[in-house]
């Protein structure tokens, strides 16, 4: 970022986590060795001692953990999915909170996307990230951008599908599959973080 050749840009991506944990426990067998990478990377940056199983393990169900021992194999990509989800919403947090201490500089190369305000207007979202960027708007780009979002249905079974469907249905997809209790355990471990984005 500080190399004055580069004119490089960052726009970070956010999703409801409410929304992520619905999308990943639809897809919970097929992101199992990513849900493991995403915990080593935790196992390799945190603190050691007392302090570190404060807030870990908050989205796994009730029981999973078992004193210690290792999750039932039906059970096995739940306890990694939401170890991984846990771990994720730390990385989130603290790219927030170094958003906010940056110097003027690094502020005016970084830029914030939520999904949802992309889904919920994406004409304005596209201008504003390519104005962002310094580019300018071609007009089969916010063609392909409309049609991307607002296509003839919603696909709730293949959550990583790349196709025109109407995102705005998955906005709010969670609501009708994750358990009041599943609700309240990613806003436990992703409140922060949630609470900064407006969620």
């Amino acid at each position: 970022l500080r190399e004055p050749g580069l004119n490089l840009r960052v726009v970070q991506l956010f999703r409801d986590p409410r929304a992520v944990h619905n999308s990943r426990l639809k897809a919970r067998q097929a992101l199992l060795r990513e849900s493991v990478q995403v915990l080593r990377s935790r196992h390799r940056t945190e603190p050691r001692g007392p302090a570190r199983h404060q807030q870990q393990h908050l989205l796994l169900p009730p029981g999973l953990l078992g004193g210690g021992r290792a999750p039932q194999p039906q059970h096995r990509a739940e306890f990694f999915l939401g170890g991984a989800l846990e771990v994720i919403c730390q990385a989130w947090l603290r790219d927030l909170l170094l958003a906010r201490r940056a110097p003027g500089w690094l502020r005016r190369r970084y830029t914030q996307l939520r999904y949802e305000d992309l889904v919920r207007e994406p004409r304005a979202e596209l201008r504003r990230l390519l104005r962002f960027a310094g580019l300018t708007v071609p007009p089969a780009l916010e063609g392909f951008v409309l049609n991307m979002t607002r296509g003839a249905a919603y696909s709730s079974d293949r959550p990583f599908l790349i196709s025109a469907r109407d995102a705005r249905e998955a906005v709010h997809a969670w609501r009708e599959r994750l358990s009041r209790q599943q609700v309240r355990q990613v806003e436990a471990a992703c409140g922060e973080a949630m609470s900064i984005l407006a969620y």
